[in-house]
């Protein structure tokens, strides 16, 4: 069988670029940030340039001037560890190195991002005397006393168009998600915004082929879909197929190169010239 693992963080910073698009210019995004000299970072750190920005998005309106995320994709676990981890990281990134030693502690969030609402995880806290209350759809506020303030989205509960790039990130997605997320990035123009589509919407795709494969036998929708698709769905395309020439074309001259020796008709600068080998990847074939 294909191993077909799927790398949902990098959908994840491009989804949550796409989230903040209103306000990118307001934004520092610092994906894998490491949060000491050892190997330990956070999946992303959100700065705001300007303290007084204020931003669009509902999940921007938690946020501080040092803003640590954390993603867990469909199959990894949220439980009680993860909660004080990403508390950890934020006690780290305030204590270590001199990048945040001027950072004062009630400048710094936590979030906490997965697909589905942790109801274990709020049951536990719940019992530990932490409250935990709903700002709107999909996203909870967990009232941590002391600790850094903490917010956990649950995306499959979030609520419109400028939250189709994180509910993308799924392996259930029914067919009206699908065309949603096609007819946000058919609207999109920058560049940098078609990139950061591109990366959810490949993660889309892998993580629901079958669902994919089901659109395209539907001839009613298979040309809208194709007409969506395909420009992006080329370009990966088209660099598959220069890479498998630039092979070919290789491949070629090691066949000519190969000849020529066995012939021994020929001197090596006349094989590197016929078959645009060098002198010494020749040596090698013929050492073969």
């Amino acid at each position: 069988m294909e191993d077909t693992k799927i790398q949902w963080h990098p959908g994840f910073v491009a989804a949550m670029n796409l989230e903040f698009k209103e306000n990118r210019d307001d934004l520092i995004f610092e994906k894998e940030y490491n949060l000491n000299t050892k190997p330990l970072e956070t999946d992303l750190l959100i700065i705001k340039k300007n303290p007084a920005a204020r931003l669009v998005n509902e999940i921007g309106k938690f946020f501080r001037g040092h803003n640590i995320m954390e993603y867990k994709s469909p199959e990894d676990e949220l439980n009680i560890n993860t909660f004080y981890k990403v508390q950890g990281y934020a006690c780290i990134y305030k204590a270590a190195g001199t990048a945040s030693a001027g950072i004062n502690e009630d400048d710094i969030t936590t979030t906490i991002i997965r697909e589905g609402k942790p109801v274990g995880l709020f049951k536990h806290l719940s019992g530990k005397g932490f409250e935990v209350t709903c700002s709107c759809k999909g996203i909870y506020r967990i009232h941590t006393g002391s600790l850094f303030p903490l917010q956990i989205i649950a995306t499959k509960e979030l609520e419109g168009d400028e939250h189709v790039w994180l509910r993308s990130l799924s392996e259930k997605l029914q067919k009206e998600d699908v065309k949603q997320l096609l007819k946000r990035i058919s609207g999109l123009t920058g560049d940098f915004d078609k990139e950061m589509a591109d990366s959810v919407l490949k993660i889309s795709i892998d993580a629901n082929r079958q669902l994919i494969k089901e659109m395209m036998e539907d001839e009613s929708m298979y040309e809208s879909l194709m007409e969506l698709m395909e420009p992006r769905l080329a370009i990966r395309d088209k660099t598959k197929m220069e890479e498998g020439m630039r092979q070919g074309m290789q491949q070629g001259q090691k066949i000519t190169a190969t000849r020529m020796l066995q012939s021994g008709r020929y001197t090596l600068d006349e094989i590197a010239d016929i078959s645009g080998l060098s002198l010494k990847e020749i040596k090698i074939l013929e050492e073969i």
